[in-house]
């Protein structure tokens, strides 16, 4: 890995084979992998993952930010309020100190886990899909065991309930 860089048409470079691929293609790497997680993902759906990194449980909530959860307050501009942020600033203290003490939380689903579900949501296939419906999606393969205390028949009377149904089941 000390020896020069020979590069294409047998040149020889003033560059190591180590200099080569920890910084030529390494970088070159890193970039086509951005690229693709920018091309995937919209910037609102990105900055609401970075913020909710913090609701890790991990290390007792070690990468707790409350400053990165009121960004999210943000983000839905719409459902909160002047008022409601300032509640929120509040709120965010009562939680993280309540969480800390208690130990149901070491076994939450973390955040990683969550991550990896959505990747294997978001595919190719998948990749034009709104954000509303990849939320959705993503909770069901998230909170699995929620799901399976659900009734099939309470499932089915909501969506006949539904006004905009063309038949019924």
């Amino acid at each position: 890995m000390e020896g020069l860089y020979i590069g294409a048409r047998n040149r020889k470079t003033t560059k190591n084979n180590m200099f080569h691929f920890e910084v030529e293609i390494f970088n070159t790497e890193v970039d086509m992998q951005l690229t693709e997680y920018q091309d995937r993902f919209s910037e609102t759906s990105t900055q609401l993952l970075e913020h909710m990194g913090v609701l890790s449980s991990c290390d007792s909530f070690a990468q707790f930010d409350k400053s990165k959860l009121l960004k999210v307050g943000h983000l839905y501009k719409y459902d909160f309020d002047d008022s409601d942020m300032i509640d929120l600033e509040g709120q965010f203290d009562i939680f993280y100190h309540s969480c800390i003490k208690d130990e149901r939380f070491t076994m939450t689903a973390s955040v990683e886990r969550c991550f990896s579900k959505m990747k294997l949501l978001k595919t190719n296939l998948h990749n034009k899909i709104g954000d509303d419906f990849l939320n959705d999606a993503l909770l069901c393969n998230v909170e699995t065991e929620a799901l399976m205390k659900v009734e099939n028949e309470k499932v089915t009377e909501r969506f006949q309930k539904m006004p905009t149904r063309r038949g019924q089941i």
